[in-house]
């Protein structure tokens, strides 16, 4: 939705009369803005997520620096704001960093976003804040849309403890080599993973994470937002089956259920044998290990006794 016509344009600079919009109804103010830098979340999909503070903030910036100017134009130009946009990406980060912070030093007013949701998640701004950080220039966040969370809280699955991977490794045994680092984690984790990757990313995690509970979830916040929820090996199937998932996706797994096991005897080694039968033994003992909450050295022993026995 476009905001009305009789919006006034919000200009990149401040002015002693702050600058004004009106989108929805309501009105909100382009207030002068305090020198430093401002990370400034963005809609992940639906424009109408942004919030006021975010809209003011980057109205009054001398600058904002985004990832892909070419996405962050058309958020900027739906709300008439006409800040200049300056690339800050993967590629130029090194070049571009000593000139942002000689610009900070100077008393400069810069907002940072990324193509969406909040910035510094699987980008590289947080090495521009560590920078300045180290130098005690002025850091600032407007907090808002998040893909990690917006698909934790539609998972179905516990929220209390969770950890953030982002992507895992595009090969099948690097992909295995990391999910087995991280069974043993607590905790749900969340998976950035792109559509035609998808099921083999599912099936890695099924073999090696077990039959575990987990979520997909695609297009957040759009008009095709969708949830597809299940046991791992199912959803591995499922898209493994379908055509190939499209739009943003991100992946939700339970965490290791820590009371499906017996803490010994015949339930253990059950539970050891079918590892054993499709993962190597360092994996099948990461797997059982999260699963049953049992000290690895005691899982690690009674692997090591199954495999020699006849």
């Amino acid at each position: 939705m476009s905001a009305p016509s009789s919006a006034a344009p919000l200009s990149g600079r401040a002015k002693d009369t702050p600058a004004s919009y009106t989108a929805f109804g309501l009105r909100a103010e382009a207030e002068p803005l305090a020198p430093g830098l401002h990370i400034v979340a963005t809609p992940i999909g639906n424009l109408k997520d942004i919030s006021f503070r975010a809209l003011a903030t980057l109205a009054a910036a001398d600058a904002v620096l985004a990832e892909d100017t070419r996405t962050s134009k058309t958020l900027l130009a739906h709300y008439g704001i006409a800040t200049p946009l300056l690339p800050y990406h993967e590629h130029n980060a090194a070049q571009m960093r000593p000139k942002i912070v000689e610009r900070l030093r100077q008393g400069g007013k810069l907002a940072l976003i990324s193509d969406a949701g909040t910035p510094l998640v699987s980008d590289p701004g947080y090495k521009l804040v560590a920078e300045l950080v180290a130098e005690g220039l002025p850091v600032t966040g407007i907090p808002g849309p998040s893909a990690v969370l917006a698909a934790l809280v539609l998972a179905g699955l516990p929220t209390d403890r969770f950890f953030f991977e982002g992507f895992l490794p595009p090969k099948s045994a690097a992909r295995k080599a990391r999910l087995t680092e991280l069974a043993a984690i607590p905790g749900t984790l969340v998976f950035f993973e792109s559509p035609r990757r998808l099921a083999e990313m599912l099936g890695d995690a099924a073999g090696v994470l077990g039959q575990r509970p987990g979520a997909v979830a695609r297009e957040l916040t759009k008009y095709y937002e969708n949830v597809r929820r299940g046991p791992l090996s199912e959803l591995a199937a499922h898209y493994g089956e379908a055509e190939e998932a499209r739009g943003e996706i991100v992946v939700i797994i339970g965490p290791p259920d820590a009371t499906a096991l017996a803490p010994s005897g015949a339930a253990l080694d059950e539970a050891l044998r079918a590892a054993l039968e499709k993962l190597s033994l360092k994996e099948a003992v990461a797997q059982v290990t999260a699963a049953s909450g049992q000290p690895r050295r005691l899982v690690y022993a009674r692997a090591l006794e199954l495999t020699r026995t006849p």
